[in-house]
């Protein structure tokens, strides 16, 4: 089994990358989606973000209201790490196990957002940096997803820096063009681990 952790900064295209790989047989472990799972509603997840915010995070039908948890935590780092660590080791129990399920020679990518920040890099044979320039991260938040410029810089400023990322960067998808730039990157990435899990 190869261990690859995919990340790249919000905007940067990273979960176009993760599909276009999972639709050549990576094995796809999103730490979003499961970090969405572990706080529906009558999860202990769910339980412990109240205690931690207050009721005025939820939805009247119960269900987490998104946009108000993240314009507390977005503002404050000492919040989000807050937030962080009620949600973290909820989604690293799921994510072991559904990389348990893999099989031996599985390419299992563990799609993680915030790999960098939370100094994860070392618990992956490799790391797949997608890397984008912050004006275009800017571009796409703004037009793409209908954010005001001001909320994506602040989610942007939350993120490590692509320095920083690049750092941790055992293969880099630079993806400031079109889609159709991207997925001969993103086929020449999946053959060079897929020669790898091969190679043990």
């Amino acid at each position: 089994m190869l261990k690859v952790g995919l990340t790249g900064g919000i905007g940067a295209g990273k979960s176009e990358v993760s599909r276009l790989l999972a639709g050549y047989g990576a094995v796809l472990v999103d730490a979003d989606r499961i970090a969405r799972e572990v706080v529906e509603p009558g999860t202990p997840g769910l339980t412990a973000v109240v205690e931690a915010f207050g009721p005025g995070i939820l939805r009247p039908d119960g269900s987490l209201d998104r946009p108000a948890l993240g314009s507390i935590v977005f503002a404050d780092p000492a919040r989000l790490a807050t937030l962080n660590a009620i949600v973290h080791p909820l989604v690293g129990a799921r994510s072991a196990e559904l990389e348990r399920a893999a099989g031996p020679g599985a390419v299992v990518v563990h799609d993680v957002p915030l790999l960098t920040e939370n100094g994860l890099a070392p618990l992956y044979d490799l790391v797949v940096v997608v890397d984008a320039k912050p004006d275009t991260q800017l571009d796409r938040l703004v037009r793409l997803r209908g954010m005001t410029e001001s909320d994506a810089r602040a989610r942007m400023a939350a993120q490590a820096t692509r320095e920083e990322r690049l750092a941790v960067a055992d293969l880099v998808v630079d993806n400031d063009g079109s889609l159709e730039d991207l997925e001969p990157q993103v086929r020449t990435v999946w053959s060079e681990l897929t020669a790898r899990a091969a190679a043990g």
